[in-house]
């Protein structure tokens, strides 16, 4: 309810274990994505009672979306740096959870173990739901490393920075995902290891899920929804 329960909660998530997951070799893959659109014209973070179009999808990884839903409705919270949960958290689960088919793996909009107290709400999201989540990001939050080649597919670690105080860092140097190039030519992606995945697994997904565009096609598709639903309520 509050940036200081949330934060205990982040440490407790942080701490927990549970048996990795590994994409399937032997048929195709669900994999899910989810996403919040805002209300156009906000000014600043955001305000709690923000209006939010929130989306959720499952799509084969051949493609064809196989469930979806979108939901309207409003923020918890306005936006602060490591507290997106507060913000989004039960929406994007209230979407993940109407999905007529559920997925394998779920993409989310935000980070994994790069948190300070690692556990980013692709991590958290994906313990409340007990569903394997990675997180697809434009930039790190706190993690570091370079860039890898100009070639459709290659990936690079990011690491948590050595040395940092922060107390709440436990795992200075921890590898906990990867910049990925999936398109030749344009800016990498940021893959995060969340709930049940570690950065190979992670990277494996989004390599599966992406196709011609640079984001992966059920975020693409969840993001797209997401903006049609805003657009037809601004034409009302």
């Amino acid at each position: 309810m509050d940036p200081e329960e949330l934060a205990a909660v982040q440490r407790e998530v942080a701490a927990l274990t549970a048996e990795p997951w590994r994409p399937p070799t032997d048929g195709p893959v669900r994999i899910g994505g989810c996403f919040c659109c805002f209300e156009r014209g906000i000014e600043g973070p955001g305000s709690a009672g923000d209006q939010v179009w929130v989306a959720a999808v499952t799509v084969r990884s051949s493609g064809r979306r196989v469930a979806s839903t979108v939901r309207h409705t409003v923020a918890g919270a306005s936006y602060a740096a490591g507290l997106l949960a507060l913000r989004e958290g039960p929406l994007l689960e209230e979407a993940v959870r109407g999905l007529g088919v559920v997925p394998d793996v779920l993409l989310v909009n935000a980070t994994g173990r790069d948190h300070p107290r690692r556990a980013g709400l692709a991590l958290h999201l994906g313990a409340v739901l007990d569903l394997p989540t990675v997180g697809v990001t434009h930039r790190p939050l706190r993690a570091e490393g370079p860039w890898p080649p100009d070639v459709a597919g290659a990936a690079s670690p990011i690491r948590l920075p050595g040395g940092d105080q922060d107390r709440d860092l436990e795992e200075n140097g921890e590898v906990v995902g990867a910049w990925l190039r999936t398109r030749a030519g344009r800016r990498p992606l940021v893959v995060h290891a969340g709930w049940r995945t570690d950065p190979e697994s992670a990277v494996e997904v989004v390599r599966q899920a992406t196709g011609r565009a640079r984001t992966p096609i059920p975020l693409r598709e969840a993001r797209r929804l997401a903006r049609q639903a805003r657009s037809a309520a601004t034409r009302d």
